[in-house]
C-alpha cells in the first residue's frame, strides 16, 4: 500500500494528524481551559458573597437571617449555576463545529433535539419548579422546610442549597437529602417570617379549668419578661382554652409567637415552665401526661436538631 507524501517526505494522513493537532486541538483546548477558568470565577464570586453576607449577620445583632438575606443568597446560587451552565453549551457548541464538519452539524442537532425533547422532560419539569421556587420566595438558606414528595415520602430538615434542580436538606441525623424541585408536591416552611409554638397541656377532668387558664396567662407573662426568651419573641404567650377531651383528662392549648425557627426551643422550654406553674397552683399532674408531655417535647427536638445541624 502506498500513501501520499509532501516534499519533507511525510504521509499525507500523518500531516492531516499534525495540522489537526496544530489547529482544531489548540483551538478546543483553548476553549475548554476558558470554560474552566470563567467557571471558576463565576463560582469564586457566588461565594465571596455567600461569605460576606454570612459575616455579616454573625457581625450583626440579628438572631435569625433576613428572608431578603436568605432570598438573595438562593438568587446568587442560581444565577451563578445558570452562568456556567450557558458558558458550557456555547463552549460545546465551539468545540463541535470545530470538530465536526459543517454539514453534519444539522443531522446532528436533529438527533440532540429528539434526544433532549424525549429525554429531558424531567430535568425541564426540575428546572421550572426550580425557578418559581426562587421567585416566589418559598424559601431559601437556612429555613427549615418539610416537603412532600411524590410517592407519598417527606423529607424535613434545614436547606443547605437551593438550586434550579434539587434542593439539599440536612436532617436531624446529619444526612444530606437531595430533592428534586419537580418531584415536590407540597413545601411547608417552618422559619418564615414568622413561627408559632403550639403547646398542649392535658389536664385531669377534675382540675378546674378556669385555674388552669389563669395559671397558663401568668406563665406566658413571666415567660415573656425573661431576658432570655423576650428577644425570641414577638409577644406574650397566651392560652386558647380547651380544644380537646379525653376520657380522663382535658387538653388546653398554648400558642407563642416567635421568630423564625425558634418556635422548638420556646416549645420546650414553655412547657417546663407550665408543669411546674400547674403543680404550685395545685393542678395534679398524672404520669400519663408527663409522659404525653416528654413525647411531644422529643418529636419537637427533632425538627430543632435539623437546624442546628445546618447551622454548623
Amino acid at each position: 500500500m502506498t500513501y501520499l507524501v509532501d516534499e519533507f517526505g511525510l504521509p499525507s494522513w500523518l500531516r492531516s494528524i499534525e495540522r489537526w493537532l496544530a489547529v482544531d486541538f489548540v483551538q478546543m483546548l483553548v476553549w475548554v481551559i476558558g470554560a474552566i477558568l470563567i467557571a471558576r470565577f463565576i463560582r469564586w464570586v457566588a461565594g465571596r458573597y455567600s461569605q460576606r453576607a454570612v459575616a455579616q449577620f454573625e457581625l450583626s445583632e440579628d438572631i435569625v437571617q433576613s428572608e431578603d438575606l436568605k432570598h438573595r443568597r438562593a438568587l446568587v446560587d442560581v444565577v451563578a449555576w445558570t452562568l456556567i451552565a450557558v458558558v458550557v453549551i456555547v463552549v460545546g457548541l465551539k468545540i463541535l463545529a470545530v470538530w465536526v464538519p459543517t454539514s453534519s452539524l444539522v443531522g446532528l442537532s436533529a438527533v440532540l433535539g429528539a434526544a433532549l425533547g424525549f429525554g429531558a422532560q424531567r430535568v425541564v419539569q426540575d428546572v421550572l419548579a426550580g425557578f418559581f421556587i426562587i421567585a416566589e420566595h418559598q424559601y431559601g438558606y437556612g429555613d427549615v422546610v418539610n416537603l412532600a414528595v411524590t410517592g407519598g415520602l417527606e423529607a424535613e430538615g434545614t436547606v443547605e442549597d437551593v438550586t434550579l434542580r434539587v434542593t439539599r436538606l440536612r436532617n436531624s441525623d446529619g444526612e444530606l437529602i437531595t430533592v428534586p424541585n419537580g418531584q415536590m408536591i407540597k413545601a411547608t416552611n417552618l422559619s418564615k417570617d414568622w413561627a408559632r409554638a403550639v403547646v398542649d397541656v392535658p389536664v385531669p377532668l377534675d382540675a378546674d379549668i378556669n385555674v388552669v387558664n389563669a395559671t397558663l396567662r401568668e406563665v406566658g407573662q413571666e415567660f415573656y419578661e425573661k431576658p432570655r426568651w423576650h428577644r425570641l419573641l414577638l409577644d406574650a404567650p397566651q392560652p386558647l382554652g380547651v380544644t380537646n377531651l379525653e376520657l380522663d383528662s382535658a387538653t388546653v392549648r398554648m400558642v407563642a409567637r416567635t421568630l423564625p425557627g425558634q418556635q422548638f426551643d420556646i416549645g420546650r422550654a414553655l412547657r417546663s415552665e407550665i408543669i411546674f406553674a400547674l403543680a404550685r397552683h395545685g393542678v395534679t399532674v398524672s404520669k400519663a401526661v408527663r409522659n404525653q408531655t416528654v413525647a411531644q417535647t422529643a418529636a419537637d427536638a427533632a425538627p430543632d436538631e435539623a437546624r442546628d445541624g445546618g447551622d454548623e
